[in-house]
C-alpha cells in the first residue's frame, strides 16, 4: 500500500517523545509498504538522519519550517476567532504546496496526518482513506490544566483555549476515516465529546524497541533514583519541582544516600528550586539513555500532567528498571501496581514505594521480571505496526 506520511517534527533521530513515536510508526509501516514522507524539519537535519529515513522511505521531503510559528499578526486575531490561537495563525504555504505536488505525483492510497498541525494538509490529498494520529487529546489536556489552575488571567485563557479545541477536534476528528489515539482510556475521552462512528477511532499504542531495550548485565549504583525526561517539557517540570519538594526529603531521611539523577536538556531552565543537599545531579542529554537507566535501582515517574502513553515508563521496564509513578504517569498502560510497577497517589505513598523498593532488592526483581514480559506481549513496535498497516489499510483489529 502506498501511504503518505505527514509528519509534524523530522521523525529521526527518536530522542524526544512525539518524535519518537513518529519514527517508530514510520519504520514499521516502511516494513510493510511503500511510505512517502513529507515532514517539518525546525532544526538543522544532518545528512545521516536523511540518508537513515531515505533508506526507509520511497520518498522524503523537508519543508524547514518550524510547524508552530506563528504569524504575529494573525496570532494576535488569534484571540478573536473561534479556532485555536495554534490553528487560526499556523499554517505553511510552503508546505501546503509539497504535499499536494507530492500527492499529484505519487498518488498515495492513504495519508496519515501526524498530530492536529498536519491535519489540514491530509485534508488537501485525494487519497482514498485518511488518517489522523492524535497523539493527545488538545482539549482534554487543557481541561486538566483549568481545574489545576488557580483563579485569574491564566485559568481564563487555558479555558478559553480548552473550549476552542474541544470545538475544534468535534468538527476536525469526524472527517477523518480513521483516528488513532493512544489508549483505550483516550477511545473513551474522544467519543465522549466528538460525534464519531463505529470503526471512525482506533487505538495503537505507544511502544518500545524491545531488542534495542534489552536488560544487560549492569552495575547498579545503589539508592539510584532517575528521571529520564527533559525538563524542557512543562509537564516533567511540574513533576521534578513535586518530586523534589514533598517526595524527595523524606525518601532521603530514610535512605541518606539516595541520589536523584535527571536526564535530557535543562537548556533555558532554573534549576535553584530543583537543588537538594547534594542529592541531585542532571546529567543533560544522552545520547543513549540505556547505560544510565539500566545502572539506576529505581525510576520515578511522578507526573502530574500531560497525556498520551509514557514512553520513559515503557523504556525502563524494557531495561528491568523497577518504576514508580502516580496514576497520572502510568495513565492508558496496561499495568497492574505490585505486578509491573508501583503506582502512588499521594507524596507519602510515593515515597513509601520508593523507600520499599531501594530496600528490597527482591521486589525490585519482581516487578522488573513482570514488567519486560508486559512490554514483549503488548508494547513491542513491530507487533503495534503489524496493527497499524491493518488499520490504515481498513480492516478491523485483531
Amino acid at each position: 500500500m502506498k501511504i503518505l506520511f505527514l509528519s509534524t517534527w523530522f521523525p529521526y533521530p527518536p530522542n524526544q517523545g512525539s518524535r519518537t513515536r513518529a519514527y517508530h510508526l514510520l519504520r514499521e509501516l516502511a516494513r510493510r509498504n511503500e511510505v512517502g514522507l513529507v515532514t517539518f524539519g525546525d532544526n538543522f537535519v544532518r545528512p545521516e538522519w536523511m540518508d537513515h529515513l531515505q533508506d526507509l522511505c520511497a520518498l522524503v521531503e523537508v519543508v524547514p519550517q518550524n510547524p508552530f510559528g506563528l504569524d504575529p499578526r494573525r496570532a494576535a486575531l488569534g484571540w478573536f476567532s473561534s479556532l485555536p490561537r495554534s490553528v487560526y495563525a499556523g499554517g505553511s504555504p510552503e508546505m501546503a504546496a509539497v504535499v499536494r505536488r507530492v500527492a499529484r505525483d505519487w498518488k498515495p492510497e492513504a495519508v496519515l496526518a501526524m498530530t492536529y498541525v498536519m491535519a489540514p494538509y491530509a485534508l488537501g490529498v485525494p487519497a482514498s482513506r485518511r488518517v489522523m494520529d492524535v497523539d493527545n487529546l488538545m482539549a482534554h489536556m487543557l481541561g486538566e490544566d483549568v481545574r489545576r489552575t488557580e483563579w485569574g488571567p491564566q485559568r481564563l485563557r487555558r479555558t478559553i483555549a480548552a473550549r476552542k479545541f474541544r470545538h475544534y477536534e468535534r468538527e476536525l476528528y469526524p472527517r477523518f476515516d480513521l483516528s488513532l489515539v493512544t489508549s483505550q482510556l483516550d477511545v473513551m475521552r474522544l467519543r465522549s465529546y466528538v460525534p464519531v462512528r463505529p470503526g471512525q477511532v482506533g487505538c495503537v499504542p505507544n511502544g518500545v524497541d524491545i531488542e534495542h531495550y534489552r536488560p544487560t548485565p549492569a552495575a547498579e549504583l545503589p539508592d539510584s533514583l532517575i528521571f529520564p525526561g527533559a525538563l524542557t517539557y512543562e509537564a516533567n517540570r511540574d513533576a521534578m519541582t513535586s518530586f523534589v519538594r514533598m517526595i524527595l526529603p523524606g525518601v532521603v531521611q530514610q535512605v541518606p544516600t539516595a541520589r536523584l539523577t535527571i536526564t535530557g536538556s535543562t537548556e533555558g531552565v532554573d534549576l535553584s528550586d530543583l537543588q537538594v543537599n547534594g542529592h541531585v545531579t542532571f546529567s543533560g542529554y544522552q545520547d543513549d539513555i540505556r547505560p544510565i537507566l539500566t545502572g539506576s535501582a529505581v525510576c520515578v515517574v511522578p507526573l502530574r500532567k500531560g497525556g498520551g502513553t509514557r514512553l520513559k515508563i515503557l523504556e525502563a521496564m524494557a531495561l528491568g528498571t523497577p518504576v514508580v509513578s502516580t496514576p497520572k504517569g502510568a495513565e492508558g498502560l496496561d499495568v497492574v501496581h505490585g505486578r509491573h510497577l508501583m503506582i502512588a497517589e499521594t507524596p507519602e505513598e510515593f515515597t513509601a514505594a520508593t523507600v520499599s523498593l531501594l530496600r528490597h532488592r527482591g521486589l525490585r526483581d519482581h516487578l522488573s521480571g513482570n514488567a519486560r514480559e508486559l512490554v514483549e506481549q503488548y508494547y513491542d513496535w513491530s507487533k503495534i505496526g503489524n496493527e497499524l498497516s491493518r488499520l490504515i489499510a481498513g480492516q478491523e483489529m485483531q
